[in-house]
């Protein structure tokens, strides 16, 4: 008995681990590795989660909030630039206040060219009202229906605007050129103009009233033939217009007469 004992003391660990090993091999061949595979990933999920990042349903729900602070972001910038475009309507005499529209169309081929309103006939816009936003001119309502206005922008390359050196008076014509910059071809050879100067629009434009905001001469070249020219910064913020305010087209005016210059003025819009 004692001896019985004694060789139970030193096999009794071989031989519980013999058995463990034996019964876990049956068990495993039982069900087929399913409940190792149960116990381990009941070991290695709280790490999974903590190494995987968010849940399907928390990307989901950061999306919404996502979503829903862009929309915020994007009407919090409409109401300010609605605001500030009322603000400028109201300064403006009850009998000449311009129709608020909002830009809703706009071509990726015809970005400089054209913009599409929301505002019509039926709210008192006509062929050849004068379109404005901050920063000053922007162009001419080309055509019209009911609930539409098409506008042709002076970044335009067929679009001419006479315009006038707000320091020294120098005058020209301000065309297109398919960007945030327009070309000025003055009526003088070598006229009294230098980089800075503000243009606005002159009394010799037929189709837009005089003083309107255009731009700022940003380069000269006054080595051109057959006239002198300078490229202009156009103020308006033509590549991301929103909303603008549309103007009824103008009485037309006399033309003032040139002093001093060396050419007779071409006729402008």
């Amino acid at each position: 008995m004692v001896i019985l004992r004694r060789w139970w003391d030193r096999k009794a660990l071989q031989i519980g681990l013999i058995t463990l090993v034996v019964g876990s091999a049956w068990i495993l061949r039982q069900t087929q590795g399913t409940l190792l595979l149960e116990v381990y990933q009941g070991i290695t999920r709280p790490l999974q989660m903590l190494q995987a990042g968010p849940t399907p349903e928390e990307r989901l729900r950061d999306a919404r909030i996502l979503e829903l602070q862009t929309r915020i972001v994007d009407l919090q910038s409409q109401n300010k630039n609605l605001q500030n475009l009322l603000g400028y309507v109201e300064k403006e005499p009850i009998s000449s206040r311009p129709v608020p529209s909002r830009v809703v169309g706009r071509s990726a081929d015809h970005w400089w060219q054209q913009i599409t309103l929301d505002r019509g006939a039926n709210s008192g816009i006509q062929e050849g009202f004068v379109v404005k936003a901050e920063g000053g001119l922007v162009g001419l309502v080309e055509s019209v229906t009911p609930n539409t206005s098409r506008v042709l922008l002076i970044s335009d390359l067929k679009s001419q605007v006479g315009v006038t050196i707000s320091r020294t008076s120098a005058k020209g014509v301000l065309r297109g050129d398919s960007s945030a910059e327009a070309v000025l071809e003055f009526y003088e050879k070598v006229p009294n103009v230098k980089i800075g100067d503000l243009v606005s629009t002159s009394t010799y434009s037929q189709k837009f009233p005089s003083g309107l905001a255009v731009g700022r001469i940003k380069s000269l070249d006054l080595k051109k033939l057959p006239a002198s020219i300078a490229k202009v910064e156009l103020f308006p913020p033509i590549r991301s217009l929103d909303w603008v305010a549309v103007y009824p087209k103008p009485a037309t005016p006399e033309l003032e007469q040139p002093q001093s210059i060396t050419q007779e003025p071409q006729k402008s819009n």
